[in-house]
């Protein structure tokens, strides 16, 4: 759990610099450090989803070959 709490903090960290050093805004900047990682967390649970299915398959046709 330590190290998920500090890639949150990185990834915010991150998110929240670049925003700002674009734009100039501490709004946006804040914005984006809420914003983007929030995105991000989604997409990666879809992204764990397809590929679960994908070892799932390839195990399958592991098993089918012995």
């Amino acid at each position: 759990m330590n190290k998920t709490l500090s890639f949150a903090i990185l990834h915010f960290a991150v998110a929240f610099t670049l925003g700002y050093l674009f734009t100039g805004s501490l709004l946006v900047g804040g914005a984006l450090a809420l914003v983007e990682p929030a995105c991000n967390t989604v997409v990666f649970h879809f992204h764990e989803k397809v590929w679960t299915r994908i070892e799932a398959r390839r195990a399958a046709r592991a098993a089918l070959m012995f």
